[in-house]
């Protein structure tokens, strides 16, 4: 259940505001990724004053702000994507689109007049289209295997076609239906196979990014000293922080010369302007809270909830998929009744899938479960036709986990 469709006028402001508070305490939804399992109680407080931390994140401004905190978070969450200790830089931003936003115009004043193109696959997030537009980018789709990770031959030949042209690629960690992650290794060879010294990698990890870097053993190299250039992650995601909120990190020599802005006392480094300090509050809270280790803990707890819903569907007979690592299952779009009673996302193509965040707990697996079992045998949605654009029947067993 979700919040009113309308606002009420028959009630007075102190009971409109516990009515829409009673109204969202009962969203439950399993088919988007937001953490539930942290409380940020100490925290809300600073919701009651103006914390503007305008400009680059190195200075001070003349208002309320929240920098101090905010460099540790961007330093802890540098360190796990392993930038250069002396060539780091970055800054928390209003969601995962501008995160990724900054770190594309970056790339494209990196190549100024020299006419870049962007890449990427046909999996990542509307966020690129839009970008591609605001930011006057030439762009290239690029196929995808039936798991939701990027077609890398697709990807060469298209690079080839124009390798006279700087080339700004996109690489998924955690793509939106399936959670399919890209391996910028094998992106960073192509470009190097095909003499494209003009390139710039950027990594979408807003769901995966920082899951992926706290396993002991790494999947995949989400390196920024040497491997990639920029890398987005979302904060309300994985970290389920009460705002929206985005990071993105690069390397500070990749940076054109920024603008002194006198009267706010900093340089002009960010997409916005002003942007809240309270989430560089809440990001230090819980990193503090929990430590690496601990959101290690929490990551791979989502994994094991993952594991359990991929084999319940399994169970029952229902087809479902799941790429390994990913807190995501993704399955044939059950009966509209039951995707709206759990708040399953559809995708194009009869897919639904849900996402064990932490917080996100077995009985919720179960009582979906339940639901589907009911229907299945007489409203159930043909495999064939449920999967056929996502995820061909012919190429994949009945409820694989991807390897």
């Amino acid at each position: 259940m979700s919040a009113p469709t309308s606002v009420p006028d028959n009630l007075s402001l102190a009971a409109q505001i516990e009515n829409l508070l009673a109204s969202l305490a009962k969203d439950r939804s399993i088919g988007f990724p937001a953490a539930r399992d942290i409380d940020y109680g100490p925290t809300l407080p600073l919701f009651q004053m103006l914390i503007n931390n305008v400009g680059d994140p190195e200075t001070a401004p003349d208002t309320a702000h929240t920098k101090a905190y905010e460099r540790e978070v961007l330093n802890w969450h540098a360190d796990l994507f392993r930038a250069p200790t002396g060539d780091r830089w970055g800054y928390l931003t209003g969601d995962g689109t501008e995160a990724n936003q900054a770190a594309i115009l970056l790339a494209r004043d990196r190549f100024a007049g020299a006419d870049p193109v962007l890449y990427y696959s046909q999996a990542t997030h509307y966020w690129i289209n839009k970008t591609a537009g605001m930011f006057g980018l030439p762009e290239v789709v690029i196929r995808t295997d039936n798991t939701g990770e990027i077609d890398y031959d697709d990807l060469r030949g298209e690079l080839a076609r124009r390798r006279d042209r700087p080339a700004i690629v996109v690489a998924n960690a955690g793509t939106t239906v399936t959670e399919a992650v890209d391996d910028p290794v094998r992106i960073r060879t192509i470009l190097s196979d095909l003499a494209i010294r003009k390139n710039h990698l950027h990594v979408d990890g807003a769901l995966a990014g920082v899951p992926l870097v706290l396993l002991p053993e790494r999947p995949v190299a989400l390196d920024l000293d040497g491997v990639i250039d920029s890398v987005a992650i979302s904060c309300h995601k994985f970290y389920g922080t009460t705002i929206t909120g985005g990071l993105v990190l690069t390397r500070r020599s990749l940076q054109r010369a920024a603008r002194r802005i006198a009267y706010t006392a900093t340089t002009d480094t960010t997409i916005g302007g002003s942007r809240t300090g309270q989430l560089a509050v809440q990001m230090w809270y819980v990193m503090r809270l929990f430590g690496e280790d601990g959101h290690r803990e929490r990551a791979e707890q989502a994994r094991e909830t993952a594991r359990y819903a991929h084999s319940l569907l399994a169970s029952i007979g229902w087809p479902a998929w799941r790429n390994v690592h990913a807190f995501t299952v993704y399955f044939t779009t059950p009966p509209l009744t039951i995707a709206r009673r759990h708040g399953l996302s559809n995708a194009d193509g009869g897919i639904s899938h849900l996402i064990c965040m932490p917080g996100v707990t077995r009985q919720q697996i179960e009582a979906l479960v339940a639901d589907i079992a009911t229907v299945k045998g007489t409203d159930q949605p043909s495999p064939s036709r449920g999967v056929r654009r996502l995820v061909p029947v012919a190429q994949l067993p009945l409820s694989a986990e991807r390897p």
